[in-house]
């Protein structure tokens, strides 16, 4: 029997899928990341951030939905996230 997973897709709509999520997010604070990673590790031992938790097939689904990267997990892909925000930004003012 095939395992469906519920995963996020690049509109922002939850889809069922054969296959599993490569990443996880927070929809409160629209991140995404590692499963590894100490920052969600952290909050979920804190207790309230699994009810928020969602996954995503891969970046560019979780960046189409509108999330951003970790800046724990991701460093690198944060701050080329941050430069294209930034660089957004200043081109609308």
């Amino acid at each position: 029997m095939t395992e469906i997973w519920k995963l996020i897709g690049p509109e922002g709509r939850p889809y069922q899928s054969e296959l599993p999520g490569t990443l996880g997010g927070h929809r409160g604070r629209r991140i995404y990341g590692r499963f590894d990673c100490v920052a969600a590790l952290r909050a979920i031992a804190r207790g309230g951030y699994v009810s928020q938790r969602v996954f995503f097939l891969n970046e560019a689904h979780a960046q189409a939905a509108g999330y951003r990267p970790c800046g724990t997990c991701l460093p690198d892909e944060y701050a080329r996230w941050k430069e294209r925000d930034e660089q957004s930004l200043s081109a609308r003012q």
